[in-house]
């Protein structure tokens, strides 16, 4: 509480006292007094020192080294690096079932999904495959989540081909679109990686999970949208992404540039897929339904094609998969030149976007088994696998919700499940690539719309407005921006909104004003509690925020108002002046200089009134 200004009567002190909930009577009656003492004094460096510690390495991640002996400082350093050495001393052939059947669950989705994601990105549908070899392994080496299945996703797709198709068209250009992707998945790499070894993971929590609810499913309902060109068999497709764009060449193109046949293909399956889907999710236990369903629609949509050889009748196949795992691509990667800084920006922009996704489904499961996950340990191990990624033909990669959620159902034990899923990849790349010929565009197409439906979190988005309409706000606002501009507006977009709610919270903290519970000494927010009754002849307000430079001049306006409001009220009921203001500063944790000069601009003002603040001491 602020001190004292005042030397009134000892009656009415004694009246305010007895009515505030921060005081306590001794055996005796009288109140204690306390005087309140200054913190030890530290010396600037080490005051700065401490600032830093506890920005940075709040949870003191060298703890585990002190009193230990050389060699034991050694062993825990790997195993910092590469968390295996520690869970791989205690893995048995129990562990190794579960997980053996989880990879083979998800290997039989991710093989049909990569596929596809390979097209969203604008890229062959071999470099989706190989984004499911070689990072998982290193994801597994160096990775702290069990239940996480990395690979392509939909909305990373999505966004790296958006971007890289305003800069390079790939069906001019394609080796250098290739060269800019692997460039940018580098870069993406980087940027992760350089988040956790500095431990700044923190900024990636500026994007809120309300505009993160906004853009998936802005992102879904666009992903859905481009693959109408493969559903639908439209040969002239928009290169556009807004909704309205799409639905125009959509509508341009129904008399002549649909195809029957592929739509057939496409609609049954989509509706066998989303079938699938609600059998794994009214029961659990039959979560495989849903994980082998793609694969399925794959083989028996190409075999229908190879012996009706509908290929001939306008249905758009696949073609060809190159075959032979990962080919080296370091060299292909821009150092130098105009395609550096844009592949730079891009990667920095792919790379937020996966790390934010695959911290939330990492932290997601851990929950749900009750396990932690080290941030900054998993921002290094997700750059890890995109660099190397980036150097053997891979493009970005990250956890995969809906793959890790069939990996968690499956059983899985320990990160072996996903290199159980990558050898079945390599063994797809080595032997059976060549089978993939006749596959339809059009499943592809239905895979991909039935797996990012569930990118489109209508409940949440529904709590979040019950909740904070100022977050709703940020979650519509992104949604919009992807589905009417594009994928990198509406992100800009959730980005500014989430910034925007911060500033808004810093520089308009809230102020309340506190009344009396009938029958006890505790004061509480009248709005919040009706029965609140306000103290005749004495305002209390409770400041619920630091005052600093950002905010201090609309703290003191804001208690000015309080009180302004108050005489009205007082005016218009004929009841007693307010004689005293009592402001409960227990709520802040921190005041700057502006602050304290704001303060003593209300002291003035408040002296003007003849309206005292009362001295409170606060246990």
């Amino acid at each position: 509480m602020p001190r004292t200004v005042s030397d009134g009567g000892e009656a009415l002190d004694a009246e305010i006292a007895s009515r505030t909930s921060s005081h306590r009577r001794t055996d005796n009656g009288h109140q204690p007094g306390y005087k309140v003492g200054f913190p030890p004094k530290k010396r600037l460096i080490d005051e700065f020192t401490d600032a830093v510690k506890e920005t940075f390495f709040a949870d003191d991640p060298l703890r585990e080294y002190r009193d230990q002996p050389r060699y034991k400082k050694v062993l825990l350093g790997l195993q910092h690096i590469f968390p295996v050495l520690d869970w791989g001393r205690h893995y048995t052939f129990r562990k190794f079932r579960g997980d053996f059947i989880s990879g083979l669950t998800i290997a039989s989705l991710c093989i049909p999904q990569d596929i596809g994601y390979s097209k969203l990105a604008g890229l062959l549908p071999q470099y989706g495959l190989y984004s499911s070899f070689v990072p998982p392994l290193i994801y597994a080496l160096m990775g702290s989540s069990r239940d996480i299945a990395i690979g392509p996703v939909a909305v990373v797709s999505l966004l790296l081909g958006t971007l890289l198709q305003n800069e390079i068209d790939p069906n001019k250009n394609r080796d250098e679109y290739t060269r800019l992707a692997f460039t940018a998945t580098f870069f993406a790499g980087v940027t992760q990686a350089a988040l956790g070894f500095f431990r700044l993971g923190f900024i990636i929590e500026f994007l809120s999970h309300a505009a993160i609810i906004g853009f998936m499913a802005g992102a879904a309902i666009t992903i859905a949208l481009q693959q109408l060109k493969g559903f639908l068999g439209i040969a002239n497709f928009t290169k556009k992404t807004d909704i309205i764009s799409v639905m125009k060449s959509v509508w341009e193109n129904v008399h002549h540039g649909w195809n029957w046949q592929t739509i057939l293909i496409g609609a049954s399956f989509l509706a066998f897929l989303l079938v699938a889907k609600y059998i794994a999710k009214k029961n659990k236990k039959l979560f495989w339904v849903a994980a082998i369903a793609p694969l399925i629609s794959v083989i028996i949509s190409t075999f229908f094609v190879y012996i009706t050889r509908a290929d001939k009748h306008g249905v758009v196949i696949v073609k060809y998969i190159k075959r032979g795992i990962n080919p080296p691509s370091a060299n292909l990667i821009y150092f130098t030149g105009p395609y550096l800084t844009k592949g730079f920006r891009i990667g920095v922009v792919a790379g937020m976007i996966g790390l934010t996704e695959a911290i939330a489904i990492g932290r997601t499961f851990a929950g749900m088994k009750d396990y932690q996950i080290d941030g900054n340990k998993e921002m290094i191990a997700l750059g890890t696998m995109n660099i190397v990624g980036s150097m053997t033909s891979c493009y970005v990669a990250t956890g995969s919700f809906s793959r890790s959620a069939v990996n968690y159902m499956a059983g899985c034990q320990t990160a072996v499940s996903n290199i159980v899923m990558s050898m079945v990849v390599m063994l797809t790349l080595e032997l059976i690539t060549p089978l993939f010929k006749y596959t339809p565009n059009a499943i592809l197409a239905s895979i991909i719309i039935s797996a990012v439906l569930g990118l489109i979190d209508y409940h949440t988005a529904y709590l979040i407005w019950k909740v904070d309409k100022l977050d709703f706000l940020a979650c519509l606002g992104a949604f919009f921006g992807v589905i009417f501009s594009s994928v990198e507006y509406g992100l800009l977009i959730a980005v500014a909104i989430s910034l925007a709610k911060i500033l808004l919270q810093v520089t308009r903290p809230r102020t309340v004003l506190l009344g009396n519970l009938p029958r006890t000494t505790i004061y509480r927010n009248i709005d919040q509690y009706p029965e609140a009754t306000l103290v005749p002849g004495v305002v209390i307000v409770r400041v619920d925020s630091a005052i600093y430079f950002t905010n201090s001049n609309y703290v003191k306006d804001r208690i000015l108002r309080w009180l302004r409001d108050e005489e009205e009220r007082q005016q218009e009921q004929k009841l007693q002046k307010t004689e005293f203001l009592i402001v409960e500063l227990s709520p802040v944790i921190d005041i700057d200089t502006s602050g304290i000069h704001a303060l003593e601009d209300l002291l003035r003002a408040l002296e003007k009134r003849e309206i005292q603040v009362k001295h409170q001491n606060q246990y």
